[in-house]
This record gives C-alpha cells, structure tokens and sequence, in this order.
C-alpha cells in the first residue's frame, strides 16, 4: 500500500548558485494504473521532458551517469535524476516551466542557494509561482547524509598517489561514520563547515576565492569562454611558468623550515618580468591560476581541520566537475602539508547535495 504523499507530483528540488542551477527530479516508477489513467497532461510532458532528454536547450545537462535507480521517497519507489545549467539561463528555465504549464500543477517550487532570493520575483512576476526557500547549508548536508547511504554503488573516493601520474589510483572510502568531519563546498565562492551529526554543525570558515574566481579570472587572461574550456586550457600548461617557486627564490631548499624548492613561494610571481609575460602560454596562465585557487582552498581547509581537530575533509561543489586535477593537487596539497595526518575526501555527486537535501525537506523526510 502506498502511502500518500504530502506534495503532489512532479517532486523536484532546486540548489540556484552563484554559478550554476542544480535541479533534482523523483521520477515515480511505481504509478499504478488508477493513477495513470487519472494522470493530466502536463504531469506525463513534464515526466517524458525531462527523462527522456540528457540535454535540455543549449545548455542544460541531465547527468546520467549520476542517477540513482530504486530508491524510495515517502513510500514510492523511483529514479533520481540530477540535472544543471548555468544560473545565467534562469529566465529560460522559468520560460520552460511556464510553455510546459507547471502552474497547473502546483503552487510554488521548492529552492535553496542564493538564487532563491535573487530569482523569487522572478517566478513570482512570470509564472505565478512562489519559491519555498530552504537554507542552503542545512540542505547541504542533508543531501550528503542521503546520497552516501543510498547509492548503491561507492560515492566517497579518494586518490592514492595523486602527485604520480603513473602511481595515481581513485579508491573507495567508507564513509558510512563519518562524523565528525570537514566539509569544504566550493561553489563561486566556498564555505567550510565542521559537521558533528546530520543536524549539528557550524560554518567556520569560507574564502571568497573559489570556482567563480577561476573561471572569472580565466576569462580575464586567456579569453576562454566557459568552465570546461578553461579547465581543458589548464590541464595543457605549466604554473611553473608563471609562479615562483622557493627555489627561485634561494636557489635551492629551505632546508630550515623543510620547504622544497618546488614549492610554490609566490604565485604568479614571474609575472613582474617582461620577459617571462611575453614568453607564457596561455594554458600556462590557466594552469597557474587554477593552482593558485586550489592552492588557497587547501591550505585554509587544513587549518580549519586541525583547529577543529578534525581528521576527514570532504570536498564538494560543481568547481569539482570535470576538473579531476583540482582534486589530484588538493589531495596532494592536504597530504604534504598535514605529514599524512589529513586525507581529502571526494564524492561523486560533487555539486548536487544542496538540491537533493532541498527534495527531502520538501517532502518532510529523511534518509532511512
């Protein structure tokens, strides 16, 4: 026997960042024949929209190597489907929810991020819709807590060897008690949290220096266009060129204080010289500018966690999306510089935890 649910279908949740709009979709796959028979039109459009594309005009994304098959939502069993575009397209989106006659169905859309606010009147103007505003945070971690214990196949991972390219390897993580333990969310910018159970944490810290800073930055200096472009323009450069490092500074080690030379002393420091601007690539400036931010979100990660005493540090958020050399040099920078005390965790699902915990406190559920 079904149980009855507390909002009607279609049940979505919404994560509108800086950035990038995260969308949640339960597609029911357990409707019975009353229910089809009794189904409207726009609940069946919505349905076959946006189940049966994996791109949604020119820029909206349905992940489908992210979906997650029989999984059970106040009672019903279906698919979650995880779906993205950029924030920049919003009235687009609205547009959509009004030609494919959303309204009829319900009454508001449940959101979280800062885009809910930005974006209220909006939907409210357009489409008549109002926006149930959850808070972004409290969604997040809600969404980490449900997704790790309902995938079915490994969702936190961490890499082995990540400054060896031939060595490197992705391995599962447990992460079944992980409490307590660092979140670092790197969205535009990137906020960092101390969890101690789902429903006990704390923002300790943030840096404003985060995926928006990248992609802003790199837009600046190499002319690239979007994310994926800069990211594929960085992983074909050399920050050597472009920062400098202790060794060229003293021209060697600093023995003393157990600094290799490699290590990077002053970031984009070579760019004073006249000579080594006109000599950079600008894969070489990509390179160095995503090192630069990693660099930053590492070594503020790692004195929130040993100020807090805290050993695992998971890092999420759509910076993270294609971008495995970000991961690779974060773990890395948080092995090297914590002696092996810290190790930096990743999941799967990277950017989509706000909207999934937007879903669930829709429903007024929680994970089993």
């Amino acid at each position: 026997m079904q149980s009855s649910p507390t909002e009607p279908f279609p049940w979505f949740g919404m994560d509108i960042g800086g950035t990038l709009a995260k969308l949640v979709y339960f597609e029911p796959l357990d409707i019975s024949t009353e229910e089809k028979e009794t189904e409207v039109d726009t609940l069946k459009t919505i349905r076959k929209y946006l189940t049966g594309n994996v791109a949604y005009g020119k820029t909206g994304i349905r992940d489908v190597h992210l979906e997650m098959t029989n999984q059970r939502l106040m009672g019903r069993t279906g698919s979650l489907h995880f779906i993205r575009f950029p924030t920049s397209e919003m009235m687009a989106f609205i547009e959509l929810a009004k030609a494919k006659n959303f309204p009829s169905l319900a009454s508001n859309i449940c959101a979280t991020g800062g885009g809910a606010y930005k974006f209220e009147q909006d939907f409210k103007l357009h489409v008549n819709l109002d926006l149930k505003k959850f808070d972004e945070l409290d969604c997040l971690i809600k969404g980490i807590h449900y997704i790790d214990r309902n995938n079915i196949s490994s969702e936190c991972y961490y890499f082995k060897n990540p400054n060896e390219p031939e060595a490197c390897e992705k391995l599962p993580f447990d992460f079944r008690d992980p409490y307590p333990y660092m979140v670092v969310n790197i969205g535009s910018g990137v906020s960092m949290l101390a969890v101690y159970s789902q429903d006990n944490y704390q923002r300790i810290s943030g840096t404003s220096l985060g995926g928006g800073t990248f992609l802003g930055l790199c837009t600046l200096l190499t002319g690239c266009d979007t994310f994926e472009e800069a990211i594929e323009l960085a992983s074909q450069g050399d920050s050597k060129n472009v920062d400098k490092s202790v060794k060229d500074i003293y021209g060697g080690d600093y023995n003393k204080f157990d600094l290799p030379g490699k290590v990077v002393a002053s970031s984009f420091g070579h760019m004073i010289s006249k000579e080594k601007r006109e000599s950079v690539s600008k894969a070489d400036i990509a390179k160095a500018t995503l090192v630069t931010i990693t660099n930053n979100i590492a070594s503020i990660a790692r004195m929130c966690a040993v100020n807090q005493g805290i050993e695992r540090v998971v890092f999420v958020g759509n910076f993270l999306r294609v971008n495995t050399i970000s991961m690779k040099h974060i773990a890395h920078a948080m092995d090297y510089w914590s002696t092996g005390n810290l190790k930096a965790l990743f999941l799967e699902h990277e950017g989509y935890f706000g909207a999934m915990g937007c879903l669930l406190e829709l429903l007024k559920t929680g994970p089993p």
